[in-house]
């Protein structure tokens, strides 16, 4: 529970001891503590919040517009942030604008929409590139920590893999809620060590924090990992894809999403299914056989599916792509097929943590046979052409362009419910979001302009 997002919520619609009482009440729904301290706590609360409005009858307007959020009145959920859907997209795009907008150099940034960034650094009088990269936990996993430390930290090793650069580093953020056990922290951190022995790439740094401070109570877990790669030769970027390359796959068991798929649908054997680190070693053997230098493109089948990654690789780059319904099922571990089957979710929209490539023709047999090296099976899945559009060749040989839906594949019951169909205002909803990234790159230049200026 936010105690501060709960008081200015309500701040103006009750009066000092009124508000005081209520949330001295949610307060002891969370703390052991008498009702005269939980009464003083919330009145300290209140009192903290009253002094953060007065900023307003300041005569700093400067201060003020900083420190004031340019609404887009447009909720989170509304959007699907955070849904790997059209929404969601959308977003990411506007966060990559407010990023272009600094004019700083690097090879692939936010803009492109992939996986990983890549800058490019002199070592020795050798150009050396340095990818990065970040994941969230899987939100639904806040009660399993070592879980969503083992799959957010393949997550970030992948994204670095799929740019074409060797893992190197590992950092770790972990933020735990006021009232959480201390325990979950080292079992987060155990998720994500065991990630790094597997793969042998060191942990370097990490933070660790309360999720909100003293103004969040309950339990609650969040976190992420990042991680750094290099590479000799320029990223494997999306941009890569070439019309009469081929498009291939391994297969995939999935990761936090399939973890969560399981947990919450009562399919808990399929969790082990998901314990491995074969994305990491199929790219590992790439890199062995030297083969990364000749890849057109890698990425990940993850937000959103392979619905989303062909819809984003088709945008992005302006090809056309062509998938095979049959080749991609068969990329799809049994038993997280048949579970997704069981619960009616779209294989094609959900993650599956599967390795795809986009290459020439003629490294398509050195690439099987490096990867088969590590059992990861792997399998040709389609062609790039010049359609500019996604298609899927079902197995009853009809087309169907691929689309992201506005929200990746409802895989929990929640989800269920709150449905993936586009919104009828959405449009309107983009031209809010629209506005308020605008105004949030006018508000950095006047304060860049500005300390500059002093």
């Amino acid at each position: 529970m936010d105690i501060e997002g709960f008081v200015r919520a309500r701040i103006d619609d009750y009066d000092y001891e009124d508000l005081a009482e209520i949330l001295a009440v949610r307060i002891r729904e969370y703390k052991n503590i008498t009702e005269e301290n939980s009464v003083e706590m919330a009145k300290a609360v209140i009192d903290e919040v009253s002094t953060t409005l007065k900023l307003q009858e300041s005569g700093d307007e400067f201060l003020k517009e900083i420190a004031s959020v340019n609404k887009a009145d447009v909720l989170m959920g509304e959007m699907g942030v955070g849904s790997r859907g059209a929404g969601d997209f959308f977003v990411h795009r506007k966060i990559a604008e407010i990023v272009s907008s600094t004019n700083t150099a690097s090879l692939v940034n936010p803009s492109e929409q992939d996986d990983g960034g890549v800058v490019k650094a002199p070592v020795n009088n050798d150009e050396v590139y340095i990818t990065t990269a970040v994941d969230g936990i899987h939100s639904r996993l806040s009660e399993y920590p070592f879980l969503g430390g083992f799959h957010v930290t393949r997550a970030t090793l992948r994204d670095v893999c799929v740019m074409g650069a060797d893992p190197v580093a590992i950092l770790s953020d972990v933020h735990l809620a006021d009232d959480g056990d201390v325990a979950k922290i080292f079992d987060f951190t155990a998720g994500v060590a065991a990630v790094s022995e597997l793969v042998d790439v060191p942990i370097v740094a990490g933070s660790t924090l309360r999720v909100g401070g003293d103004m969040v109570l309950g339990d609650r877990f969040v976190s992420a990992v990042g991680s750094v790669g290099v590479s000799a030769y320029p990223p494997t970027a999306r941009k890569g894809a070439t019309e009469g390359d081929i498009i291939l796959l391994t297969e995939g068991s999935g990761g936090g999403t399939i973890t969560t798929t399981a947990l919450y649908n009562g399919f808990f054997d399929v969790v082990w299914d998901t314990m491995n680190v074969n994305f990491v070693q199929a790219s590992h053997a790439l890199f062995e056989a030297d083969l990364v230098k000749d890849i057109h493109a890698m990425t990940d089948v993850t937000n959103g599916g392979l619905r989303g990654d062909a819809h984003e690789i088709s945008n992005t780059t302006g090809v056309g792509l062509e998938f095979y319904e049959k080749e991609i099922r068969q990329m799809v571990a049994p038993n997280v097929l048949n579970m997704l089957e069981t619960l009616n979710i779209d294989p094609l929209g959900v993650s599956t943590d599967s390795l795809m490539l986009i290459a020439p023709p003629e490294i398509v047999g050195d690439i099987k046979k490096a990867v088969a090296k590590y059992d990861v099976a792997i399998s040709e899945i389609g062609e790039v052409n010049n359609s500019g559009e996604p298609i899927l060749i079902k197995e009853d040989s009809t087309e169907e362009k691929l689309v992201p839906l506005f929200r990746e594949a409802a895989y929990t019951k929640i989800k269920k419910l709150v449905g993936e169909t586009t919104p009828e205002d959405f449009e309107q909803m983009k031209e809010k979001v629209q506005k308020a990234s605008d105004a949030a790159i006018a508000k950095k230049e006047k304060v860049i302009e500005h300390i500059r200026g002093n």
